[in-house]
């Protein structure tokens, strides 16, 4: 079997950032797939499932809700990973083109009061699965360490 282009990737050398993982056409249609990497692979612990989980339901609600991006939305979820998200975009878009939504997802969801969107057993097959605490902090965190002063070497993978 021929390796995968995410593989490919030195994650040694990989860093927090929003970085373009590839672009597809299908059909006349471009999609853009983004790695919204919270986490330092192999350096830092890996998302906590709960906190992921947390954050799944409330940045999908918030992108799919977005006034710009809303109706480009794809999918938003965790890696298997559990060191960041991705987030498919229909139309062709490089990293710096999505900073700012980015940084308002992460500052939505580290502010975030209230009821998680789609916590009920009738909403979510494992609803209970859910740190809205834990979710927050994480979220604050990327914030005010990644995004909120994004340099280039968090918007392009290590060569």
């Amino acid at each position: 079997m021929n390796k995968i282009e995410s593989f490919k990737i030195d994650h040694t050398k990989l860093k927090r950032g929003i970085y373009v993982s590839r672009r597809d056409q299908i059909g006349a249609e471009n999609v853009t797939t983004f790695d919204l990497r919270v986490k330092e692979p192999n350096n830092e612990a890996a998302l906590d499932s709960a906190a992921a989980h947390t954050l799944e339901h409330i940045g999908a609600t918030f992108l799919r809700n977005h006034s710009e991006y809303g109706d480009k939305i794809i999918y938003f979820g965790p890696m298997g990973c559990l060191t960041g998200f991705y987030l498919l975009l229909n139309g062709k878009y490089d990293s710096k083109d999505v900073v700012s939504l980015i940084r308002e997802l992460f500052k939505f969801a580290a502010d975030f009061e209230g009821d998680v969107p789609g916590a009920s057993a009738v909403e979510c097959g494992n609803y209970t699965l859910m740190d809205l605490s834990l979710a927050k902090t994480e979220a604050a965190k990327y914030y005010a360490e990644v995004l909120d002063g994004i340099g280039l070497d968090n918007l392009n993978y290590p060569e």
